[in-house]
Parts: C-alpha cells; structure tokens; sequence
C-alpha cells in the first residue's frame, strides 16, 4: 500500500464516524506526518509500517472523539477487505452498518490493475492552457479573415447612406 491508498481508505473509514470538519483535520494530519518522516529520512513504507492498517486507525480516532464527547458523526460504520484473487484481480468487499448491533449493507467490487494515480506537473497544465488560447485566438482571427471581405465593404456602404441620409 502506498501513501495515497493509505490516506484514501483512512478518509473513507473516518468518513463512517466523523463529520467533514474533523475527517479533513485528521487526513491533514496524518499526510503532514507522513511527509514529516519521509523529510527525515525513513522511507513511506516505512512510515506506513508504523501506523499500520487505516481502518484500525480510523476505528480508535472515532472512538477517541465518542470518548471526548466531539464525534459528530453519521453513526455509520465502515469496513473494507480487500482479497487479492492473483493476477492482478482484487476484490474490495465493503460493509457498512449503522450503529454498534445492527447489520450492515455490504457490495463487492472487482477491481483489476494497481489503481495508479497519475499527478500531472505544472509546467504541463500551463503548456496546455497556453496551446487551448493560441487555438481560440486563432480561430477567432481564421473567422475575421473570412468574414472581412464582406463586412468591409457592407459597413462603408452603410457609412456612406448615413452621411447621404444626415447632409439631406
């Protein structure tokens, strides 16, 4: 599991026992943490290592903020197993419940591949906004051209039944 799938499956089993406000502060936290060690030197498996399965985590923040008497949460329980079948075909069973004794919802999914999140830099995103103007410019310009030759001279003969118009 990598960082991005850890803070992922940390927001959805938050989500289940915190409102937004609290999920987002505890999801901030944990990736500014994980970036804090990674800068120190251990490595993101490492770190991630040490923290261990995001449900567990999940599951104590939650019961940490009932205990405090802050959890302002939907009362919905989540969990998620994922099987790896090999060959790359993974299946994510999740289940939610509402409340500590009730049962719960449950769907499969299957999922193939690795789930690979692609971060697309900067300078691309601004080479390409560059590229979409220059193409509307040169369009726009492309239809002046064409419709020049006949609104040119439309234009001076309506200039020219003004003046007639007005000197009459």
């Amino acid at each position: 599991m990598n960082r991005i799938e850890f803070i992922e499956r940390l927001q959805r089993a938050l989500a289940g026992g915190l409102n937004s406000r609290q999920v987002t502060e505890n999801v901030r936290y944990y990736q500014e943490y994980i970036d804090m060690e990674i800068r120190r030197g251990r490595s993101e498996s490492e770190v991630l290592a040490g923290l261990g399965d995001p449900r567990l985590l999940a599951k104590s923040i939650i019961e940490a903020n009932k205990r405090a008497g802050r959890s302002e949460g939907t009362n919905l329980n989540y969990d998620e197993e994922i099987v790896d079948g090999g060959s790359g075909q993974q299946t994510h069973t999740y289940t939610y419940s509402y409340g500590p004794n009730q049962q719960g919802d449950a769907f499969e999914e299957n999922m193939t591949g690795t789930g690979r999140v692609f971060r697309v830099p900067g300078w691309l995103i601004l080479l390409i906004v560059t590229v979409i103007v220059l193409l509307i410019i040169g369009v726009a310009f492309s239809l002046i051209s064409v419709l020049a030759p006949i609104l040119i001279p439309v234009l001076i003969i309506t200039l020219i039944i003004k003046l007639f118009q007005n000197n009459s």
